[in-house]
């Protein structure tokens, strides 16, 4: 079974605040085998643009990526975040070969 992967650009505009947004993400993450692969860091963007940040978070089934984004803990802690960041978010299946 392929993963799912959820790979997101982002910016954040008040520090102290997504603080609170990461603590509240962290329980549906785990809940649905969220690992992080990348969390800021060093990076190029080498073509076309990107925000600031980018983070990829890895999960088990591409579905478990899905339901995790859909569940009432991750839409609760989404709305924490909405209005102190900005993020494009994609949900992708890994690929199996």
């Amino acid at each position: 079974m392929a993963k799912g992967y959820w790979i997101a650009h982002g910016r954040v505009d008040d520090v102290e605040k997504y603080d609170l947004y990461r603590a509240a993400n962290a329980a549906p993450l785990a809940e649905f085998g969220g690992k992080f692969l990348v969390r800021g860091g060093a990076r190029e963007v080498r073509e076309g643009e990107a925000k600031p940040r980018t983070v990829v978070i890895e999960f088990p089934s591409y579905q478990a990526a899905r339901d995790c984004y859909d569940s009432p803990g991750y839409q609760a802690a989404l709305k924490m975040r909405q209005g102190i960041s900005e993020s494009d978010l994609v949900i992708a299946e890994g690929w199996d070969g």
